[in-house]
């Protein structure tokens, strides 16, 4: 069976040569006669391949050497909750921005244990675009401005960082890391489910400025203290080695076939203008997003016909695009373009896009 074209928003797509490299060494880690899937995580051999991944997390993002890089498990879900344990610290005060269901999310997990506020939402049109902010928008007492950088469902990224003067700023950044390059300085916290565009599902990268570590609540479980995962340099316990494993191949993909994040971001713009060129075109399709806040990642569209919608995704997925259905709160398709969907692939989608409006205009 011939590999077909994967739009889907997560788990997603892997470059098909780190799926191979894996596939070679499955059985036979290095010569080792065994698996990464078997090896201790306390074995020189794991410990190469960690400190390798933090190693090209640092290089790739220039990293300062202020910051402490964990990878985690839990999915980015889990750290909704981690994130106000460990950083409301203070006044026990935190401003959301809310830009879509994760960052609600993520705002409701919050209002458990503490202040947490909404000071701007999108909410008020299906998240279709990014709210807008002032330095005067936040509490100056506040803990931290907590915000998620690209929202999966809605197709949105944030088109600037927030003036938050000298408020910590916290940043989800799931669903665009490692897409394009990131000032890592600018935040205090930025972290993120790896299944997007890093790694199979199961961990979490956690990139925190060091000054913001060490004063995490008293009722903090101790698997989401950072501060304790840090010292323990992310193996207090059994870390998901294969997953790791993965991550560390992705990241030398991403370093040494297509040349770092500047070259990732150049690729992405690229697949997603092929896409974007359409729908504004197009007399059938149509985006549903506002442009300045367009996302690289993940492209949400409809017809405006349910039924035509669903046509379309089952025809689609017979042709070879699967996982173009629409998250279930709007409905509608969704190409996911992530940093391993090739520029043929989003080709591929607007030219079959293209055949379907000529036999269903």
């Amino acid at each position: 069976m011939s590999r077909v074209y994967n739009f889907s928003a997560g788990p997603s797509a892997l470059p098909e040569s780190v799926l191979k490299k894996a596939q070679s060494e499955l059985l036979d880690y290095n010569g080792l006669g065994i698996s990464v899937m078997e090896m201790s995580h306390r074995s020189q051999a794991f410990t190469d391949i960690i400190e390798g991944a933090e190693a090209l997390v640092r290089e790739l993002y220039k990293v300062p050497d202020n910051y402490k890089v964990i990878f985690a498990s839990g999915g980015a879900s889990t750290h909704f909750a981690a994130i106000p344990l460990n950083f409301m610290n203070g006044s026990r005060k935190a401003d959301y921005i809310i830009s879509g269901r994760w960052a609600n999310m993520a705002f409701k997990e919050a209002q458990k244990y503490g202040d947490a506020v909404a000071v701007a939402s999108s909410e008020d049109k299906m998240y279709s675009y990014i709210p807008e902010t002032t330095r005067e928008s936040f509490r100056p007492d506040a803990d931290y401005v907590y915000y998620c950088m690209n929202n999966t469902i809605y197709g949105t990224k944030f088109p600037y960082i927030p003036d938050t003067g000298d408020i910590p700023h916290i940043a989800d950044i799931s669903s665009c890391f490692l897409s394009e390059p990131l000032d890592i300085s600018k935040f205090a916290v930025v972290y993120g489910g790896a299944q997007k565009n890093v790694a199979p599902a199961g961990l979490v990268i956690i990139i925190a400025r060091e000054d913001m570590l060490g004063n995490a609540r008293p009722e903090t479980p101790t698997m989401l203290n950072y501060q304790i995962q840090a010292d323990a340099k992310s193996l207090y316990n059994t870390p998901p080695c294969f997953i790791i494993y993965m991550c560390k191949l992705v990241l030398e993909w991403i370093k040494n076939d297509i040349g770092g994040l500047e070259a990732m971001k150049e690729r992405n713009i690229e697949k997603a203008s092929i896409i974007y060129d359409y729908l504004d075109s197009s007399k059938l399709f149509k985006g549903t997003v506002e442009k300045k806040d367009r996302s690289l990642m993940n492209i949400p569209f409809v017809t405006g016909d349910k039924e035509l919608d669903a046509k379309f995704i089952a025809e689609a997925s017979k042709a070879g695009f699967i996982n173009l259905k629409g998250h279930k709160t709007v409905g509608g398709m969704r190409a996911s373009v992530y940093n391993a969907m090739p520029i043929e692939g989003a080709q591929a989608l607007v030219d079959f896009m293209k055949k379907f409006e000529a036999e269903n205009a």
